[in-house]
């Protein structure tokens, strides 16, 4: 089915095939005409599976469709909670890149924690169509008189795992008693668990269920290798594969920080630049990191699992666990970085003896048996 057939108009047909899009993926396919009836939906699928513009496709076509509408103050009328600054600003960039092939204009804001809040108020001044806001932030909005979600038509909670593992749950309770009751509610998770339900139970209505198994497949876009190495030779190995590979850009995980800062000082040592992104880093520090790394300026970004799920690097060629994830699923958001959107990709994690048995478990629950080999040291060990 392509694009065309979706309802969206012409406008965003033609903006879909002049920024490549030759077909919507499953979850495009399947919320798009959902999201067009007014019922809310509860949407399950993977990470990588195109759910950002499943929502914001059709909620812009509405929006544009209803911009002659006179709100006095002009309050949102979709609001997105995400978890995450990076997330808030990535969703903001694509809604913004996506509106421009709008025959009319709409305001299009993010608003987040770790910066000033007086820039962000001063651009809601004039008001906002459409505001991409994390939870702590979108609260000390709205308290100090500078966001009304009175006229909220549309309400989209985006990653709402990732959101309730963050901590959030006391700011969703409090969102809840600012909406209005008239509203349409849209979840997006990649994982449903009793928390999850519990948020489905209070924002939303009767929802129309969608369960997506997977956007571009992991497995089949993904070449997915361990490399068995001392822990100890981790860091030289890392190095030689930087030198003899030709990937334009590659993203390295971590375990912690500490870590991250640790493994960028010892590839400055050896002439790899790289940047380190984790949540120690002030915000500006992250943000500059992110636009650089978008931006093909750094090659190397080393980061923790604050960046593993909702952040699109578009064409990213490798991803590189240098210390293996704690679970299976934070494994498969780790490597949907990569292969994205039917794109090409590898998933690289250089495994210690004693991570040997944690590996053969996030095996066995992705149900996929990677590509190994053992590495013996016999470089430079500084």
């Amino acid at each position: 089915m392509p694009f065309s057939r979706l309802s969206l108009g012409p406008d965003l047909a033609r903006a879909f095939r002049e920024l490549g899009y030759a077909r919507p993926f499953p979850v495009q396919e399947q919320t798009i005409p959902a999201l067009f009836t007014g019922q809310d939906l509860v949407v399950q699928a993977p990470t990588g599976s195109g759910k950002t513009v499943a929502f914001l496709a059709p909620l812009l076509h509405v929006l544009a469709k209803g911009s002659s509408e006179i709100i006095p103050g002009n309050p949102p009328r979709v609001l997105i909670l995400v978890p995450t600054r990076e997330l808030a600003m990535q969703v903001r960039d694509r809604a913004r890149e996506l509106a421009r092939h709008l025959p009319l204009p709409l305001k299009i804001r993010a608003t987040f924690g770790g910066v000033s809040v007086n820039p962000q108020m001063m651009a809601l001044r004039g008001g906002a169509d459409l505001v991409i806001a994390t939870p702590g932030r979108l609260l000390d909005l709205v308290r100090q008189n500078a966001l009304n979600l009175a006229g909220l038509r549309h309400l989209v909670i985006d990653e709402a795992d990732k959101l309730l593992e963050l901590g959030f749950s006391d700011e969703m309770n409090e969102i809840l008693r600012l909406l209005p009751l008239k509203r349409q509610t849209l979840l997006f998770s990649a994982t449903m668990n009793t928390a999850v339900q519990e948020v489905v139970g209070a924002f939303l209505k009767a929802p129309l269920n969608i369960h997506v198994e997977g956007g571009p497949a992991l497995a089949v876009s993904i070449d997915e290798k361990a490399y068995l190495v001392p822990q100890e030779a981790k860091g030289p190995f890392l190095r030689e594969l930087l030198a003899r590979e030709t990937w334009p850009q590659v993203l390295v995980f971590v375990a912690s920080g500490r870590r991250a800062d640790n493994v960028v000082r010892k590839l400055g040592n050896n002439g790899i630049r790289a940047l380190s992104l984790h949540g120690d880093k002030s915000q500006s520090a992250r943000m500059d990191a992110m636009e650089q790394f978008r931006s093909v300026r750094l090659r190397v970004l080393v980061a923790t699992d604050l960046v593993s799920r909702g952040i699109d690097i578009s064409g990213l060629a490798c991803v590189i666990n240098y210390d293996l994830p704690r679970s299976p699923r934070d494994y498969v958001h780790r490597a949907g970085r990569t292969g994205r959107a039917g794109m090409s990709g590898i998933a690289i994690s250089l495994v210690g003896p004693e991570e040997e048995a944690h590996l053969a478990l996030i095996e066995k629950k992705v149900g996929r048996r990677f590509v190994k080999e053992r590495v013996t040291p016999g470089c430079d060990q500084r």
